[in-house]
């Protein structure tokens, strides 16, 4: 199962719509979450509004959060989007096997067996979330509490007992050609998740669509850019080639 977990404080001002982006992800089956980080006041009404929309183009949810509730916000929000596509998945095959009949018109012995199976796939399917941070200036004070949020997230996938493994991405480039940046590739291991953003140079530019069809390319390919081939943990080049998703 895949996901894409995007994390801002603002509204996109360049390149394709977040919204057009996170649709094509669906496409692509990746679920793009989005958590909308405040330290004082709103976001605002267009900032709200672009949010939720993202999350509902790529079949997720949203939130809008303070710093403080970022990490608890962040790991309910992986799980049930976990727990809802197992559902609808397992509905859609009862349907199939029921015919026009209600799933309601279970006994409830049934449903309750149901109800376990959705709660242990939950647990044992495995798992890619690949977290996308807004790195654009006005986040620069809240960027620690992300990072405490990325690694307490990867505390409690690596208590499920299927395999998971996180991506970290920021965006954008210390560049205007750069649209998103890989801080670490899949990794389960805590140890990579220190020290993300140091050395990060902020920039007002705030490329959220761009770098949504960045990770759907590396979902893809293994790779942000196209004359680039991410090499794993074997020394052999395991990536393919690919262009830029446009």
């Amino acid at each position: 199962m895949k996901q894409i977990m995007l994390i801002t404080d603002g509204c996109s001002n360049m390149g394709v719509s977040p919204i057009l982006a996170a649709a094509h992800a669906l496409e692509e089956g990746i679920t793009v979450n989005v958590a909308g980080v405040i330290d004082y006041g709103a976001i605002g009404d267009f900032g709200s509004l672009e949010i939720s929309e993202i999350a509902k183009a790529g079949g997720g949810i949203s939130r809008i959060v303070g710093t403080q509730k970022l990490a608890q916000t962040i790991q309910m929000m992986t799980r049930k989007t976990v727990m809802q596509s197992i559902q609808q998945a397992v509905n859609k095959e009862l349907q199939h096997i029921l015919g026009d009949s209600s799933l309601e018109n279970l006994s409830p012995m049934r449903r309750s067996q149901v109800v376990e199976v959705v709660d242990e796939l939950t647990e044992t399917t495995p798992l890619q979330v690949a977290l996308l941070i807004d790195a654009s200036a006005s986040m620069k004070p809240k960027l620690s509490a992300v990072e405490e949020a990325i690694r307490d997230l990867m505390l409690s996938l690596q208590a499920r007992e299927g395999f998971s493994e996180l991506a970290v991405f920021h965006y954008p480039g210390s560049h205007s050609s750069e649209d998103a940046i890989m801080n670490t590739s899949w990794t389960s291991d805590l140890g990579k998740l220190k020290s993300l953003f140091n050395r990060i140079q902020m920039r007002g530019a705030t490329p959220t669509g761009p770098a949504i069809m960045k990770v759907i390319d590396f979902f893809r390919y293994g790779t942000l850019d196209e004359h680039q081939t991410w090499r794993g943990n074997s020394d052999e080049e395991e990536g393919i080639i690919g262009g830029n998703v446009v």
